[in-house]
């Protein structure tokens, strides 16, 4: 392995970063008056299910605290707990809407994990299936879904009890 030395960039990475408009995107989203619209499928007391506008596969869901915290240590008992009830019940939905064979499920903590929006936690409930990788994201970076979002939130919101 080969090693390219910028010690200049230190300072870029150690600056401050300003926020764009999207920043506020968990805060603002359940204040929004049309689940379907916001593509919302459950609320809890301290938490909401949302399906991801950018999904790595059909029927990805977003599991949000309403309350902006960064970490999960941030959340008092009664806020992660019903995190993770939900978490679970975004499992039971997509098991029983779409059956996929397996999950990835995780959190991005920090920008530097890939956090989109680093200072609202939120988790990923990706529902896998065998074989569903192909050569398109390799050739193409592109990704196909088979199903637009309106229809898969129709679909699965049946399944929510």
């Amino acid at each position: 392995m080969k090693h390219l030395h910028s010690y200049w960039r230190m300072e870029y990475i150690k600056a401050p970063k300003p926020l764009n408009n999207d920043q506020k995107l968990f805060s603002n989203l359940p204040k929004t008056e049309n689940d379907e619209e916001a593509l919302i499928l459950f609320r809890s007391e301290y938490s909401y299910i949302v399906l991801n506008r950018y999904p790595y596969n059909a029927g990805h869901l977003l599991v949000v605290p309403y309350r902006e915290v960064p970490s999960l240590k941030e959340l008092p008992p009664e806020e992660l707990s019903d995190l993770m009830n939900m978490v679970i019940k975004s499992q039971d939905i997509l098991d029983r809407g779409i059956k996929p064979h397996g999950f990835n499920i995780g959190f991005n903590i920090g920008a530097a994990s890939g956090a989109g929006i680093p200072q609202h936690l939120h988790c990923h409930i990706v529902p896998r299936w065998s074989g569903d990788t192909n050569f398109m994201p390799v050739l193409s970076n592109t990704k196909v879904l088979p199903e637009c979002l309106k229809t898969m939130w129709r679909h699965l919101h049946a399944f929510v009890d």
